[in-house]
């Protein structure tokens, strides 16, 4: 069983292979130039990339929760979840790891998102990595198999195999 913990929350997966913390220095070492998720998890026939945000730890400001609701809301992370994918598959990809299909997914820890602005926002996220490429044709070789956006509740009836709990209510 591997536990991965960021911040308030922690993500209990079962089957990993391999699972590490990605976005620090000793695992990354290219923070100067290359955006990281949080987590990287191989699988026996896939790669989870897992990006965690958690506006409503209790060390977070309240008024921070409501603005990361606002630039989450009206697309401004898209850009910022995109840059994260991207430089991590490509750091993959070039240490020769990126060798089975990669599913990407953002759990925004914030109890106000509902199932439409969760689709909204992971369509978004879609275009922006490409899921595919030109004329909406097939990539030869896949960038992102494919990516999900959750809050808990959905995240937990998603993937009930890797439960989210908060460490403190």
């Amino acid at each position: 069983m591997t536990v991965l913990r960021e911040g308030n929350l922690q993500i209990t997966i079962n089957n990993a292979i391999e699972a590490r913390k990605f976005d620090d220095d000793a695992s990354h070492g290219l923070s100067h130039c290359m955006k990281a998720v949080d987590f990287v998890v191989e699988l026996s026939d896939h790669y989870l990339f897992i990006e965690l945000k958690d506006p409503q730890d209790p060390q977070v400001p309240t008024e921070r929760a409501s603005q990361y609701y606002q630039e989450f809301k009206n697309g401004q992370l898209d850009e910022n979840l995109k840059y994260k994918y991207r430089d991590s598959f490509l750091y993959e990809w070039a240490a020769g790891r990126a060798n089975k299909p990669i599913d990407y997914l953002v759990l925004i820890a914030l109890d106000v998102l509902d199932g439409s602005l969760l689709l909204t926002r992971q369509e978004g996220l879609e275009r922006k990595l490409p899921l595919l490429g030109p004329g909406k044709r097939p990539w030869l070789r896949p960038i992102v198999r494919g990516c999900g956006v959750f809050n808990i509740d959905s995240w937990n009836r998603r993937y009930p195999e890797y439960p989210v709990s908060r460490l403190t209510p």
